[in-house]
Order: C-alpha cells, then structure tokens, then sequence
C-alpha cells in the first residue's frame, strides 16, 4: 500500500479483524441464563431507568432507545425529564470498573427505594455489585488495564462495544416473542427533534 510521505501505513482490515472477533469471543462466553433473566426484569419493571458515564453511559442510553421502541417505559437517569425511581422500577448500571462514583450513588439511591438494580460491569465484588440485585458480567477488560491480555482495543472499547451487541441481541430475543412488526416499533421512533 503506498503512502503519503510522512504518513504510517494502516490497515483498516487488522482493526475490523481484532474488533470483530474479540467481540465474538467475548459475546460467546456471556452466561445465556443471566441475560434471559435480565431481559425478564427489564420486561416486568413498572419503568427501567439507565445510567453509566461516559462511552458507557452512551451504550446504555443506546440500549435504552431499543427498550423504548420495544413499547417500554424507560428513563436515562440525569435528564431533566426523568422522573424518580421507585419501588417497582429497574435501574440498568453500567460501568466497566464498577466502580464509577454518579453510577454507584445511583444505584445506592434505587436500593433506599426499593427499586431493582442491574449493574453491568466487568467484575464482581466492586462497589457497583455490593449494591446490585443481579449482575450481568461483560468479561472485557477494564479501561485502566492496558496489558493487552483480555483485550487489544484501547481504554474501555470492547467493554462499551459488547455491552451494545449483548443488549441488542437481548432486544432481538425479546422482540422475537412480541406479536410487533418493525413497522410498529418504527411508530414509537422518535419524530421530532
């Protein structure tokens, strides 16, 4: 491949490569049975509130547009139309770290209501998972690990990029025992704005 000078040659296919197949690595080894239950909780919540921070905190309000279309109630904590969280509800807290200090006290304040709370992470015993009902692990590593043993992406990617793919395949399997064409989920998409 000839380059500019001065220019390093990349290859675009290499990174497609690593982030595909660390991705399906990674999907292939999730626990089937936490997921199905997960997506049990989410169906039976009264509302389903989600928070993370940062490209975290952008996956989970991506998963929170599926949940919507979906015909769910659903909230992104921290936008000034979220009501409060309550008894009945369920709180979806992403953090690869588990320990993200505005995803901890969210999910320390679900708890004082008696809401439900679903911590998505990568490990277990941090802050996050003490106060958590059920834990779906994603095993990426965390951001600050840069050995390149779990992962050779930078930061938090395949974390952030699993935690999408493993929602939206929990939203495919979910949508494939509603009786909803994507016509009609279409009908809830956003229309304005």
């Amino acid at each position: 491949m000839t380059t500019p000078a001065g220019r390093t040659d990349t290859r675009f296919s290499d990174g497609r490569r690593i982030v595909l197949s660390e991705n399906q690595q990674l999907l292939n080894s999730v626990d089937t049975d936490t997921w199905d239950n997960a997506g049990y909780l989410i169906t039976s919540a009264r509302s389903v509130f989600v928070i993370g921070s940062g490209r975290s905190g952008l996956a989970a309000q991506m998963v929170a547009m599926r949940l919507m279309h979906l015909g769910l109630r659903v909230h992104v904590a921290g936008e000034v139309t979220a009501p409060a969280i309550r008894a009945g509800d369920l709180l979806i807290a992403v953090s690869g770290s588990g320990t993200t200090d505005s995803v901890v006290s969210a999910a320390k304040t679900a708890k004082k209501v008696s809401a439900s709370v679903l911590a998505v992470t990568t490990t277990i015993g941090t802050p996050l998972t003490q106060h958590s009902d059920n834990v779906l692990i994603i095993p990426a590593a965390d951001k600050q690990d840069h050995s390149a043993d779990v992962t050779r992406q930078y930061a938090g990617s395949l974390f952030e990029q699993a935690t999408l793919l493993a929602f939206d395949s929990l939203f495919q399997a979910l949508w494939s025992y509603r009786d909803e064409t994507a016509e009609r989920l279409w009908e809830r998409h956003a229309n304005i704005g």
